[in-house]
């Protein structure tokens, strides 16, 4: 059984790497307990004990591991969210791309003269200054009551 474990990382002992110890030390033993009018169904790894310090070193690299595991999958998650705002940034860009070839400044000073006749006809109290020099729509502020 040592020479087996001795194959193996030490850590393999408290991870998956446990099973194949297992099926190791079972090829091993199998031949040799036959030969004996032994047969052996399974063989169980129990209560493995190491060295205090040996224990702790593994227990540390394996935290690391899980830390390590954590980032990548912290990094992975923000690529695909900066993926995202990419593609939305390039579809708001294309949006407003397509939108301002068919703004024309004739359109929007209809709008302007629109927008000023439905606030001419509210019952709100209000001013409203025409011909706004810097946009050429009107300027419209409120009343008080």
């Amino acid at each position: 059984m040592r020479s087996v474990t001795a194959e193996y990382e030490a850590k393999a002992l408290y991870t998956a790497g446990r099973e194949a110890i297992v099926a190791e030390i079972f090829k091993m033993a199998e031949p040799v307990a036959k030969e004996k009018g032994i047969s052996i169904e399974k063989v169980l790894l129990r209560a493995v004990k190491l060295p205090q310090l040996v224990a702790e070193a593994i227990e540390r690299k394996l935290q690391a591991e899980q830390q390590a595991e954590q980032m990548k999958f912290i990094l992975d998650k923000e690529r695909q969210e900066t993926d995202r705002k990419r593609i939305e940034a390039q579809g708001i860009s294309d949006f407003q791309r397509i939108i301002s070839q068919g703004i024309t400044q004739s359109l929007l000073d209809w709008n302007g003269i629109e927008a000023t006749e439905k606030l001419a006809s509210s019952p709100n109290s209000k001013i409203v200054i025409i011909g706004n020099p810097k946009s050429g729509l009107p300027l419209i502020l409120e009343g008080q009551k």
